[in-house]
């Protein structure tokens, strides 16, 4: 007997009551399935869906295919007994689970159908707004270059018109310069034209003058009893003298003598040549006239002894700071 226990498996000892705990689980799983199929059967009908329409820009997509039907529910089973009843229950739960994911995949597929044409459109929207966006930026852009380029003309038309008004002052400042030129050349001019004029004037009058005292010098002569009287002719020698007028001091022609001297260039013969010229001064020493009014005989040497005296000007002022206002030179050539 231990022998046959030894070679049986070993198994786990039966519990009591186990055949009562079968029986009773039976039976659950009878009024299970009975209540299962009931409630299966009271709401299999499908509810009717709830449609919506979307209205949106729905770019050019090829068309979605067709989403399949749901399978058509499956009849349920009768009732089998016992085991054939819960297999078949089993079965029908799993179609059913089957047909609730088909239609669930289903309606997934339709949401992402139409979840991904809403946002194809939202990106096409999104693309027409940036390109308009674009659009307007170029436009702004090109506003802004074109007002960029209108100021710059502005500024370039304004810089030439006060380049323009620059030269057209510094044309009317030229002018009126030129103008001040020519109106204190044409002062200087017509002063030249009084001075000589009046040079001209003053060396007739002296010259006048010259021939009245030397008719006057002559009636003397003649009154004196004959030419060797040398009349009223003063400091003869040296090689250049002077004779001041009526109002000149005694030194004043010492004076005339020292300024006319350098001033005699004379390398020809100096042997009996003797030249007296007239000399009328403003009383700051100009020299007005200077005239010949009794030649030596040699051309040469009056025309020496006249550019002397012209050259002398201004003449030498007298003691009381002013110039005789007329006297006569007697010139020889040093000797």
């Amino acid at each position: 007997m231990n022998r046959r226990n030894t070679d049986l498996p070993l198994q786990p000892p039966r519990e009591r009551g186990t055949g009562r705990a079968f029986v009773f689980a039976l039976a659950m799983h009878v009024l299970l399935g009975f209540f299962l199929y009931h409630g299966i059967q009271w709401q299999n009908s499908t509810p009717a869906g709830a449609e919506a329409e979307l209205w949106s820009e729905i770019p050019d997509t090829p068309t979605p295919r067709p989403v399949p039907p749901p399978p058509a529910p499956v009849a349920p089973a009768p009732v089998l007994p016992d085991e054939d009843a819960e297999i078949a229950l089993q079965q029908k739960k799993r179609q059913q689970r089957e047909a609730a994911r088909q239609a669930q995949l289903a309606e997934q597929l339709r949401q992402q159908q139409l979840l991904q044409a809403q946002q194809e459109a939202e990106a096409k929207r999104q693309q027409q707004l940036a390109a308009d966006q674009a659009a307007q930026k170029a436009a702004a852009a090109k506003q802004k270059q074109l007002a960029e380029k209108q100021k710059q003309q502005l500024a370039e038309q304004q810089k030439q018109q006060q380049q323009q008004k620059e030269q057209q002052k510094e044309k009317e400042q030229k002018q009126a310069e030129q103008q001040q030129a020519q109106a204190a050349d044409a002062q200087k001019k017509a002063e030249a034209q009084k001075a000589a004029k009046a040079k001209a004037q003053a060396d007739a009058q002296a010259k006048k003058l010259d021939e009245a005292r030397r008719a006057r010098l002559a009636q003397l002569r003649g009154m004196a009893g004959g030419e060797g009287s040398t009349g009223n002719g003063l400091a003869k020698s040296g090689n250049g003298s002077g004779a001041g007028g009526n109002a000149a001091s005694a030194g004043y022609a010492e004076k005339v003598q020292r300024r006319v001297r350098p001033n005699i260039v004379w390398a020809g013969d100096t042997q009996s040549l003797e030249t007296v010229v007239a000399v009328r001064c403003s009383p700051t020493g100009t020299l007005l006239s200077a005239t010949i009014t009794r030649s030596s005989g040699n051309a040469q040497w009056d025309d020496a002894a006249l550019r002397a005296v012209q050259r002398s000007d201004p003449m030498p002022l007298d003691t009381n700071g002013k110039a005789p206002a007329s006297f006569t030179i007697t010139l020889r050539p040093a000797g």
